[in-house]
């Protein structure tokens, strides 16, 4: 059985946010591997807990995808700063064709587009993709789970950072399925009265007041702040109300586009022309539009660079979604020359923590390697990019560890499903399945 087929019977996607099938991506060829490790939204560590303790596992998933895509050039990315994650890593990667580049202190370092120009010079193409320029990029997690799928063993567990207001933050492992609110409760319980999730982080992740949410194969933890936490009242405000703000406000000071980290990497994105597009109705709409298709949704304009505190970032993703409405595709120039004054612009995660108002919540949130044992977890259908699943089982099944519970439909993008302890079917419906652990 080849690597790609292992990868597929494991269930293994981008375990950083992304969710892309990993079996797809090591079925192309490629002359470069790398492993993202930025870690760059502040208060998470999970990517860092996992290259510290699976160091081994994520340098022979490494060496795996190489030998699958024909790569010869093998990088993980990690931030300096991370000590431990560093030496860990480096020790690993003795003697391999696989080496450590180390990352500066800055948000997003993590962007795909950022990083394969920090680790290789190149420049991917306008709306293109690593692979475009020779290139596959994977979270350090995922790595770790092909080196696990090579010997048979599907993804059921996650790695996530429990941080902000909780009692002992923590980075915990957990079954997929879990909910936040059991991860919380290992975490010592919430330090406010009405708590808010951050899911994936303060910067690019949602906001969500439902401790039930449970856990995916693309979670990377949560942030637990206050209802009245000045960026989640900012995050909290109905769209209708931040295009309107916009409106009347922005006097198109260009800061929002300035600090965009794919500007300075000379793609064509400008948030202050998109936000032009809230004073107009049809009229120029597709024209505006365009300015926001190589938008990454770091949040960096509307979380940091705004003096206004209005929501460039919002109006950029409102622009995709119409792009994609309307099939409506990238046209602008394919010409990339990174801006002068990138390396000046970059904005420090000291920085950004102060401007988050999260400076007080910067504490270690230490790896806790035994798992969460939750009686109950439930498992979404759709857990990665392309279609969900569709269940393999019914209510009052049971099953094993490890057994398939859905599928994709044949030749559909998707990715499978695996029980995560011997447990009984409670629930099935067309979004998720619930089930009660029997060992």
């Amino acid at each position: 059985m080849t690597l790609v087929e292992h990868v597929k019977l494991a269930g293994v996607v981008g375990a950083g946010g992304g969710g892309f099938p990993t079996h797809v991506k090591l079925a192309a060829k490629a002359d470069t591997v790398i492993a993202n490790g930025a870690e760059c939204e502040p208060l998470l560590h999970k990517d860092g807990a996992v290259m510290e303790h699976r160091a081994a596992e994520l340098v022979r998933g490494m060496q795996l995808a190489m030998e699958a895509v024909g790569a010869k050039d093998g990088v993980i990315g990690i931030k300096a700063k991370n000590k431990h994650a560093v030496a860990a890593v480096t020790q690993a990667c003795a003697g391999t064709a696989v080496r450590v580049h180390l990352l500066g202190d800055y948000y997003p370092a993590g962007d795909e587009y950022d990083l394969v120009y920090e680790v290789t010079g190149r420049l991917i193409p306008p709306a293109g993709i690593p692979i475009n320029v020779g290139v596959v990029v994977g979270n350090v997690e995922t790595f770790a789970n092909v080196a696990a799928a090579a010997t048979g063993r599907p993804v059921t567990h996650k790695t996530i950072t429990i941080a902000g207001a909780v009692a002992t933050p923590a980075t915990l492992v957990v079954p997929i399925g879990t909910s936040f609110r059991d991860c919380i409760a290992a975490a010592g319980g919430a330090t406010v009265a009405d708590p808010v999730l951050c899911l994936g982080g303060m910067m690019m992740g949602e906001t969500t007041d439902n401790l039930d949410t449970p856990i995916t194969k693309t979670s990377t933890g949560a942030i637990v702040l206050s209802r009245e936490h000045h960026v989640v009242a900012r995050k909290l405000k109905p769209a209708k109300a931040q295009a309107a703000i916009g409106k009347s406000a922005c006097d198109q000071c260009r800061y929002c586009t300035e600090y965009c980290p794919r500007f300075l990497l000379g793609y064509q994105v400008e948030p202050h022309q998109v936000m032009r597009s809230l004073a107009f109705t049809a009229t120029g709409a597709a024209h505006w539009n365009q300015w926001a298709a190589l938008c990454c949704s770091c949040g960096l304009c509307t979380l940091y660079a705004c003096p206004e505190e209005l929501f460039p970032k919002e109006a950029c993703d409102n622009s995709k979604a119409q792009m994609r409405a309307a099939n409506v595709k990238w046209t602008g120039p394919a010409t990339v020359k990174p801006h002068p004054m990138r390396d000046g612009r970059r904005v420090p995660i000291k920085s950004l923590l102060r401007k988050l108002q999260l400076q007080d919540y910067d504490r270690p949130a230490p790896l806790r390697p035994a798992p969460l044992q939750p009686s109950r977890v439930t498992l979404r259908l759709k857990q990665s990019a392309g279609t969900p699943a569709i269940a393999a089982v019914k209510a009052g099944d049971t099953v094993t560890a490890g057994q398939v519970v859905a599928a994709p439909a044949a030749n559909a993008l998707g990715a499978l499903l695996h029980a995560p302890f011997a447990a009984r079917v409670e629930t099935v419906t067309d979004t998720h399945l619930v089930l009660l652990r029997t060992a």
